[in-house]
């Protein structure tokens, strides 16, 4: 099952990379053409979308469009819209008003690289640029365009993953936070771009409105899991593990579901929202991807 995983990420990882640098070649022409100098800001923008990642959200929205028996060509300016939203996200978050961090998958983070300013220039423009993509997609209909459109707008907003992104900061100042009140926060910061992927998915294949439910309860329970375990890998791994600085939530103080639950419940939580996106897969034919995938991201703290 992990070969058939991994195969399947690397060649939807392949096909948005591709795509995502066509169009910023096609976005170098138009600019160029307009005698509009953004050659720096362009290539600030390709440093963070060529940082690496397995690049799950565009996975999911063609997983997804495949299962409801759709063509993979009429998912690609989602996958591509949703790498630079979270991109986008990325780069907002290492800047210093943020969490100031200097690298990004062990490159220099884009304001370390470019500059704060340039940075900030370049998160807008990915926040931007998405939605000319699916307005001028050839291979969607008006209303797969409006729809597609309204979800990624409403999952990157004050409803989604700002307002996610406001109440972490929040908890930071705060004393006393519940698990309810957490999760809540995951949902938002973490959750809505993977409920909005799986979403984006079944409506570029024209699937039926259970199907775009169901799809989005399976990223609601995929996307807390993934964060429960996150937390947990955090004070169970070690860098060399998991490629990446472990213990920061210790050592910032934060509020995590290990400090709220501890490592056992924690990990019982993470098994019930697997269990639970499961189960909302029974709506699709074959989503053998899927189930392996799911199963792959709660594997990591066995």
């Amino acid at each position: 099952m992990s070969e058939l995983v991994n195969t399947k990420l690397a060649a939807y990882a392949d096909r948005v990379e591709k795509y995502m640098l066509a169009e910023l070649a096609n976005l170098q022409n138009q600019t160029a053409q307009k005698n509009l100098s953004v050659d720096l800001l362009l290539d600030a923008m390709r440093h963070s979308l060529t940082a690496g990642g397995k690049r799950i959200r565009p996975a999911f929205i063609y997983a997804f469009c495949e299962v409801c028996g759709g063509n993979l060509q009429t998912a690609d300016s989602s996958a591509c819209a949703m790498e630079m939203t979270h991109t986008s996200s990325l780069i907002f978050d290492d800047l210093p008003a943020m969490d100031n961090d200097d690298f990004r998958r062990g490159k220099l983070s884009c304001h370390k690289a470019f500059g704060e300013a340039t940075a900030i220039l370049a998160g807008d423009a990915l926040i931007c640029l998405p939605f000319t993509l699916l307005a001028q997609d050839q291979y969607l209909n008006p209303a797969q365009k409006l729809a597609l459109i309204q979800v990624l707008a409403d999952c990157e907003g004050i409803s989604g993953m700002i307002g996610g992104q406001m109440m972490d900061m929040q908890f930071e100042q705060q004393t006393h936070v519940t698990p309810e009140e957490l999760e809540c926060m995951c949902l938002g910061k973490t959750g809505a771009l993977i409920q909005a992927a799986c979403q984006m998915g079944c409506l570029c294949a024209g699937a039926s409105p259970e199907q775009v439910k169901a799809a989005g309860n399976y990223g609601n329970s995929v996307g807390l899991a993934f964060q429960i375990i996150d937390d947990i890998l955090d004070v169970t791994s070690t860098s060399e593990q998991l490629g990446k600085p472990v213990g920061s939530d210790v050592q910032e103080n934060k509020t995590t579901f290990v400090t709220l639950m501890g490592i056992e419940h924690a990990k019982k939580r993470a098994a019930e929202l697997t269990a639970l996106a499961h189960e909302q897969l029974n709506l699709f034919g074959n989503p053998e991807f899927l189930h392996a995938l799911t199963d792959m991201l709660l594997v990591r703290i066995q």
